[in-house]
């Protein structure tokens, strides 16, 4: 709970860890609102149980859908998702999505294709994060949305009569969670939906996410382009779907290797993992650290030897405070471009990360989309480290915990909304040795 501060014990000697992840955030969300509008019983195995999945599968479940999930695991949960065949239970229903912005997105697209009110809302940070380019796009779509709060934010009221689809334009720039959106309900409407990306996209691998899990569920009639995104009506089909691990969790204890000298393998990752966040350990590669795919699991061994690069995360961008702190333990600075839309994340991630940095003795200049990781002579020292209700932000630093000591993380439980089990592997890091 807020008001907590938890120690990371500095490693005694580079661990040596083979670490099983639960399933992916990102594929969990999306699967459960395909299996959502099909029709019949859905399987997703070994999804993930973060609070952001749990907050997704809360709001389908009000909105009609059965869901059952079992006894919560590290290794992942199962769901049973009895679909409502794109029948949702008529407003008014009101939705909390908690703290979670890609439920608030997608929940908000979903219920177009509902009949009466629906009430979506969230806690206070949640309600700080942008959802103007949605809303405009459903408007210009024939959705009326009432703002119950600040304009382009939560709270919103959807008077939703169902969504007809058609052609809109939508900004690429602040997150691809709005395409996805409209992507993700697309094939429940009469014509479909066909979108025009009016800027450049960021986090482009997310749709690629976004279009495997569609297809799993039966939506074969999706196309990608730079500038156009369509996808055709057609409805989805029940389907029993893997769930392949959580690449922006595994970035943690990759990181974690690259920065004690140590090896820590995930398993479950196959020769071409869906999540763009697995190209993270490309990254460590290029910093000098050794990377090993073996077609089942990925590998990350440090060599002592890390130096610093400069580097475009426009598409990994979950990943920023753990390179952040990466670099802080190399050799020479590091320079990370192309992430200026990380600013309206759960907190402004560039200014985080850039304190917390300097609360540990690094030096590090802010730009405009980026930011420059100096390192200190000695490398990073310890220090308490303020979390601003950012998962992300609490989780990177403690992987600088394990190397530097001295570290103490404000608000630990934070993590729980994207890897609940990640203060036990932490500790299973140190049992390894």
């Amino acid at each position: 709970m807020a008001g907590d501060v938890r120690a990371v014990e500095r490693l005694a000697a580079p661990p040596e860890a083979t670490v099983a992840l639960a399933g992916s955030k990102s594929i969990t969300n999306r699967a459960l609102l395909c299996a959502t509008l099909a029709a019949g019983r859905s399987e997703l195995r070994g999804a993930s149980s973060s609070d952001d999945s749990l907050a997704m599968a809360a709001c389908v479940a009000r909105l009609g859908a059965n869901v059952a999930i079992d006894a919560d695991e590290a290794q992942g949960v199962d769901i049973r998702v009895d679909g409502t065949a794109g029948a949702l239970r008529p407003g008014p229903v009101d939705l909390d999505c908690r703290l979670a912005g890609t439920t608030a997105r997608f929940v908000t697209a979903l219920v177009t294709l509902g009949r009466g009110a629906y009430r979506i809302d969230g806690a206070p940070p949640l309600r700080a994060r942008p959802m103007a380019p949605l809303h405009d796009a459903l408007a210009a779509l024939g959705t009326r949305l009432r703002p119950a709060g600040a304009p382009g934010h939560l709270p919103v009221v959807v008077e939703a009569t169902g969504l007809e689809g058609g052609r809109v334009a939508m900004a690429g720039d602040v997150s691809s969670q709005f395409v996805t959106a409209l992507m993700l309900v697309a094939p429940l409407t009469h014509r479909g939906i066909e979108i025009e990306v009016t800027t450049d996209l960021v986090s482009r691998p997310y749709l690629d996410i976004t279009a495997n899990v569609m297809r799993r569920f039966g939506a074969a009639d999706v196309s990608l382009g730079d500038r156009r995104v369509s996808v055709a009506p057609g409805g989805y089909r029940a389907a029993d779907v893997p769930i392949e691990p959580d690449a922006s969790s595994a970035s943690y204890l990759w990181a974690a290797a690259a920065i004690t000298g140590g090896r820590i393998a995930v398993p479950g990752f196959g020769a071409s993992p869906v999540q763009g966040d697995a190209a993270f350990v490309d990254v460590l590669e290029r910093m000098g650290a050794e990377v090993r795919r073996d077609g089942d699991s990925i590998e990350v061994r440090g060599t002592g030897d890390l130096r610093g690069i400069e580097v475009d995360l426009r598409d990994l961008s979950d990943t920023v405070p753990t390179l952040a702190v990466v670099a802080a333990c190399a050799s020479g600075p590091t320079r990370i471009t192309g992430i200026g839309f990380i600013r309206a994340k759960e907190t402004d991630r560039i200014a985080a990360v850039a304190a917390e940095l300097r609360r540990c003795g690094v030096g590090v200049d802010e730009e405009t989309d980026g930011l420059r990781v100096r390192p200190r002579s000695g490398g990073p020292h310890g220090a308490r480290i303020r979390t601003y209700q950012d998962h992300r932000i609490a989780m990177a630093f403690a992987v600088l915990g394990l190397r530097t000591g001295g570290v103490e993380i404000e608000d630990p439980d934070v993590v729980d909304k994207s890897f609940p089990g990640f203060w036990a592997v932490v500790e299973g890091l140190g049992r390894s040795l």
